[in-house]
């Protein structure tokens, strides 16, 4: 018997055995034949390769992720995925829809790729209510309908709405749930479901959602999966505490590795491949490290066709020349190679082509100082304050006394940042004002379009003359990030296509954002990913107190929070 490919002498992982066992493997087309010894003996082969000493793993899968948060396209996002082990993603593609509904949607669909791109359905476009935040696109049923068509889309993605979920039975994502369980009713249901417990955490589960990517505590895996859900572990989520919870009670079936987001200048140097060797550095065994980032994942998903080494499942395989360390020396996806160490990212011939409105989709008027100015009368105010933590995207909400001179909110003086969303679609020109603490140090500003999820244009700064110039220029360049430091532009991103992604390599566009976080941490942002801190302070299904072009609201109760609480 022919076969295209045998693989001898691997340290071959077996999924089913959490083990290593030197074997040989020998694949027909794009799938896994035999796994065993002597196939010398017994097959004749096309091609052979030598891995003695190597170890041999199924590829990576990732699923829970979007893809704009590398701020690329799918074509370009898969060269770079598949470098780092990553043959497989679920991408929610709910960043493209905010900004152009179904239409974004169907733009990534069409883009062809070397790794599988399967989708999950935005469930929340809006992430809340149009009451709340202004969106360019939304995801209704229609859309839902339309979506269903395609074989690709093979879940739904995480439902946000918390207030929407467990207390408005005719809200929007409640349609949208009960569309998908008549329609598709063993679809998995992706959940938001961050800081929920007891009763509120059985209302979204009596909803329909089975899982949670959320930051995790170990008390909180524990009763999650307890309960029933699967948890998929983002980077803030897997350290020595939450390991030690999932080893403690053998959790691992439950649980699978998720990127979320990584940022360009992130994906330069890793993607789920850095996770995996996180889980190990947090005390887990390599054998259950790739486990949850290979066959969990796929049992999760429903793929029956991979995530393991064997008969009859896709030839989607890793060489490793270092265990522990998941060095990376040889990708295949379907049998072929794909990527070899050494080698920079693989790119499609040709640039992705969007329709020609999504080139120019950042419509804000020009910011002047004038626009900035807070009035109020009285000789004090007592204000609601956004409070950035150095660590995740939560923040918390305070109230501070700032002093009112000659008619105008004096919130500089008090070392607080001001920040302004402005809606960008066309739909109103709504603008909302809110203060920052723990924002800026110095003179300085920072803005950005990629402003999760509405992405509405969001600038944040100490002087009205670095908000001005940096909002300005965010405009010139039709979306993007910038950072101003005392009148200078110091770092800049564009990301022109939706004000969200660019087409260039990732190579460009990661050095680009390396430039910008440098520039964030000369002005004083201090946050362990500071482009996902800034850019979800416009989030408000993120706790606990959020701005969007509607205004400041709590997560929690959905209620508005006025900037001024009382007048003294």
């Amino acid at each position: 018997m022919i076969v295209d490919l045998i693989v001898k002498n691997a340290n071959v992982y077996n999924s089913y055995l959490k083990t290593f066992e030197q074997k040989d493997v020998a694949i027909i087309g794009e799938k896994f034949f035999y796994i065993g010894e002597d196939t010398v003996n017994v097959l004749d082969t096309v091609q052979e390769i030598d891995a003695s000493g190597q170890y041999m793993i199924p590829g990576l899968i990732d699923i829970h992720m979007h893809i704009e948060s590398s701020m690329t396209s799918p074509a370009i996002f898969s060269g770079a995925g598949l470098a780092h082990g990553v043959t497989t993603v679920v991408a929610d593609a709910h960043e493209i829809a905010n900004v152009f509904g179904l239409e974004g949607i169907q733009a990534f669909l069409k883009e062809e790729t070397i790794m599988d791109i399967f989708y999950a359905i935005p469930s929340s476009v809006p992430s809340t209510t149009k009451a709340m935040e202004t969106t360019g696109g939304t995801v209704g049923i229609e859309e839902i309908r339309a979506l269903l068509t395609s074989s690709r889309v093979i879940a739904l993605g995480e439902a946000m709405n918390f207030k929407g979920i467990v207390s408005e039975p005719d809200s929007l994502i409640r349609q949208i749930l009960n569309e998908i369980q008549q329609t598709r009713p063993f679809s998995p249901i992706e959940g938001h479901v961050p800081r929920v417990t007891g009763m509120d955490l059985a209302k979204f589960q009596y909803a329909g959602i089975t899982s949670d990517h959320t930051q995790q505590t170990p008390a909180s895996i524990y009763e999650k999966i307890s309960s029933g859900l699967f948890i998929e572990l983002q980077k803030k989520s897997i350290h020595s505490d939450n390991i030690a919870m999932i080893e403690k009670y053998h959790f691992h079936e439950y649980v699978a590795l998720v990127t979320d987001d990584v940022i360009a200048d992130d994906l330069l140097t890793g993607h789920l491949d850095e996770l995996v060797r996180l889980a190990v550095k947090a005390s887990m065994s390599i054998e259950q490290a790739i486990y949850i980032s290979t066959f969990t994942a796929a049992r999760r998903m429903g793929f029956q066709d991979r995530g393991a080494i064997s008969p009859g499942l896709k030839a989607d395989f890793i060489l490793l020349d270092n265990l522990e360390k998941l060095m990376i020396s040889t990708v295949y996806k379907n049998g072929t190679v794909q990527h070899q160490k050494g080698e920079s990212f693989s790119y499609p011939k040709e640039k992705p082509v969007f329709p020609a409105q999504f080139y120019q989709s950042v419509n804000c008027k020009k910011l002047e100082t004038q626009d900035l100015v807070l009035r109020a009368s009285g000789e004090e105010a007592l204000c609601n304050v956004m409070r950035i933590q150095e660590v995740g995207t939560f923040t918390e909400h305070v109230q501070r006394t700032i002093p009112i001179r000659e008619g105008q909110l004096d919130w500089a003086s008090c070392g607080l940042a001001l920040i302004v969303v402005m809606e960008r679609y066309g739909k109103g020109g709504h603008m909302s004002f809110g203060l920052v603490e723990n924002a800026l140090v110095g003179k300085g500003a920072i803005a950005t379009t990629w402003a999760h999820d509405h992405h509405n244009l969001m600038v944040m700064g100490t002087t009205v003359e670095d908000i001005v110039a940096a909002q300005q220029s965010i405009l010139d360049m039709q979306g993007g990030y910038v950072v101003m430091k005392e009148g200078k532009l110091t770092g800049s991103c564009p990301l022109p296509i939706g004000g969200i992604i660019t087409d260039v390599p990732i190579e460009v566009s990661g050095k680009a954002l390396k430039k910008v976080r440098q520039a964030m941490n000369d002005v004083g942002y201090v946050n362990t990913n500071e482009i996902m801190s800034f850019s979800t302070l416009s989030l408000p299904v993120s706790p606990v107190l959020k701005i969007t072009d509607r205004g400041l609201f709590d997560v929690r109760t959905q209620a508005n929070i006025p900037l001024i609480e009382e007048i003294k």
